[in-house]
């Protein structure tokens, strides 16, 4: 057993998660953090790597083995949790994935990239939050059981309407349309997917006392779209500035807009 705040982030091995995993141990809370990853052998280096970085750090990092996309996983995981701790003061739901690129180079059809897209970045996270939500209820942390979901920028429904990203602008008339213009459709509509789902649980945990975001990390310099330096020279931020931000986010400073999906400066519209 420990006194420390339980934490669990998915997809914690690399990009966003693993920055968050180095800033929460940068953090003068003591968290023990499980360090979530589909490949054990990643995540044991993950931790390896966090721990040589931050070897004077309050905080404990474990690694620990779950695949949204395998119901098996996730209950292996939740038994590992719940026996060895009892209950889960923070859940992050930071795995997630983007498979547009992989039809326009012919990878995937378009029917498994979209299945594949609400697999791991909507029904997978469900799956994943309705197992542990049984340990989220059993914190008894002063800062409140909490549970988050990483969105996009991408999926607003307001700023697509009003043309606010690139992606939004009109594709030039005729058929076939450039690769580019068919844009990010299966990723981005999963990722709005998400923002009702975290809605959903807003109402079902509400007299539980979870408190429940979805963060929209802004644009950042990781793998997530497949080509880091693409999304630099588009103006991608240091992944550093996101995963700031959802520690921001674990530690209370932003409790004033809970039920929403939140950015770094303000509310992301619907």
């Amino acid at each position: 057993m420990t006194s420390n705040q339980i934490l669990l982030i998915t997809g914690a091995n690399t990009g966003l998660g693993y920055e968050t995993v180095r800033s929460l141990c940068q953090s003068s809370t003591a968290y023990t953090i499980l360090l979530g990853g589909r490949d054990m052998t990643k995540a044991e280096a993950a931790v390896k790597q966090v721990q040589a970085e931050f070897p004077n750090s309050p905080s404990t990092v474990k690694p620990i083995q779950v695949d949204i996309e395998d119901d098996t996983s996730i209950n292996k995981a939740f038994e590992k949790v719940s026996s060895e701790y009892g209950y889960l003061d923070v859940l992050i739901n930071n795995a997630g994935a983007q498979f547009d690129p992989l039809i326009a180079s012919g990878k995937l059809t378009m029917r498994e990239a979209w299945n594949k897209s609400w697999d791991v970045n909507t029904t997978g996270t469900q799956i994943m939050t309705y197992t542990f939500v049984p340990l989220l209820l059993k914190s008894s942390s002063n800062n409140g059981p909490r549970l988050l979901f990483i969105t996009s920028g991408t999926s607003t429904l307001t700023e697509a309407e009003k043309g606010m990203l690139w992606i939004d602008q009109p594709a030039p008339k005729g058929w076939p349309k450039e690769p580019m213009r068919i844009g990010l459709g299966s990723y981005r509509s999963a990722k709005t997917g998400m923002n009702m789902m975290m809605r959903e649980w807003v109402r079902i945990l509400k007299e539980d006392g979870v408190k429940v975001f979805a963060i929209s990390p802004g644009m950042l310099v990781t793998g997530l779209g497949g080509n880091p330096e693409l999304i630099k020279k588009m103006g991608g931020l240091d992944p550093t500035i996101g995963a700031n931000f959802v520690k921001d986010v674990v530690e209370g400073k932003r409790d004033q807009d809970v039920g929403k999906v939140i950015r770094r400066d303000n509310v992301q519209p619907w």
